[in-house]
């Protein structure tokens, strides 16, 4: 396509001023494109702030509704919970315990407020002694196939308390045909999968560990993780999991994969979500607390970024204040 050339073509004369930049703007961000993560953890009285990453908090039971009453004021409707349970062993059994701190939280939710969606993540690393995010070969091998029924179990378990969509988090290959296969049989079937199907090995994930308490005992999560290098590989992980039954996807993280996520979105035309982590969120605050940058212009044009780039929802940890900085 040609376009008229200068002086006929001047592009800046539709940058004149707000409501002109408002005529042609291509993407808007809302409260509604976000879903805030939410750590719930056992006991009570806790509003514990995370070190690593300022304004977010883990929270025992007894007062996540002000947390969602909060998040419903500013215009946000969807939450994902992890959870920090009061116990962990060798399978990570207490993620699918009937009172488990996750599976109490989804019925706090959704009884006390029942206009918050509820998501869930489903997977072991928080549940598991050894922090990994399945069950263990002698050898020290994540065994894919025997972790599938324990994820099985956890996104059942969810589904139970009143999840309204359940999100496996672990790479495990064939996990998103398992947990759609268990749900549907447990009479789930109208219960949707957010997949994490393109989920990076990154080093951007460390303040999230401190938050779930799940860094791995030993090792790291390249074994199961995809490698920061592949793009198209990406796209495959996505398709597989589409085929699997995945009703969303999602690439993690997302500034520095928005070229996959570009790509995931254009080449799948699926509804796809894009995990804005803790790392990303860390060093926006690090950056802010030094005054070394504007923290509202540039939460808000990260935030576009990831938009633009294809992402239908955000999860970020900005979400509270992007959502009030946007209401101005």
């Amino acid at each position: 396509m040609e376009y008229g050339k200068f002086p006929t073509y001047r592009p800046r004369r539709m940058r004149e001023n707000e409501t002109v930049r408002q005529f042609i703007r291509e993407t808007e961000l809302s409260a509604k494109d976000f879903i805030y993560p939410l750590f719930v953890k056992p006991g009570a009285g806790h509003h514990d702030e995370i070190p690593s990453m300022p304004g977010v908090f883990q929270v025992s039971l007894d007062l996540l509704m002000p947390e969602i009453d909060e998040l419903l004021k500013l215009g946000v409707t969807s939450v994902l919970l992890f959870g920090l349970p009061a116990s962990k062993d060798e399978v990570g059994s207490s993620a699918w315990g009937e009172h488990g701190v996750v599976q109490d939280a989804i019925r706090i939710i959704r009884e006390q407020a029942p206009e918050m969606f509820v998501i869930t993540d489903v997977c072991m690393c928080e549940y598991t002694d050894h922090g990994h995010c399945g069950k263990l070969d002698s050898d020290g091998y994540v065994n894919n196939d025997a972790t599938l029924e324990l994820l099985c179990n956890e996104a059942v378990s969810h589904a139970k308390a009143g999840a309204q969509m359940v999100a496996p988090s672990d790479m495990m290959d064939g996990r998103v045909g398992a947990i759609r296969k268990a749900l549907d049989e447990a009479g789930f079937e109208r219960i949707p999968i957010m997949s994490y199907s393109t989920k990076y090995a990154s080093g951007f994930y460390g303040p999230f560990r401190d938050a779930a308490d799940s860094a791995p005992a030993f090792g790291d999560r390249r074994a199961y993780q995809m490698d920061p290098a592949n793009a198209s590989e990406g796209v495959r992980e996505a398709c597989f999991d589409i085929a699997e039954g995945a009703d969303m996807v999602m690439v993690k993280p997302a500034l520095p994969y928005l070229d996959v996520l570009y790509r995931v979105k254009s080449e799948t035309g699926f509804p796809t979500v894009a995990y804005n982590v803790s790392g990303e969120y860390s060093m926006v605050k690090a950056a802010a607390q030094n005054g070394w940058i504007d923290e509202r212009r540039v939460v808000l044009e990260l935030l576009t970024s990831i938009k633009r780039a294809g992402a239908d929802m955000i999860i970020t940890y900005h979400a509270k204040e992007a959502a009030r900085w946007l209401a101005e």
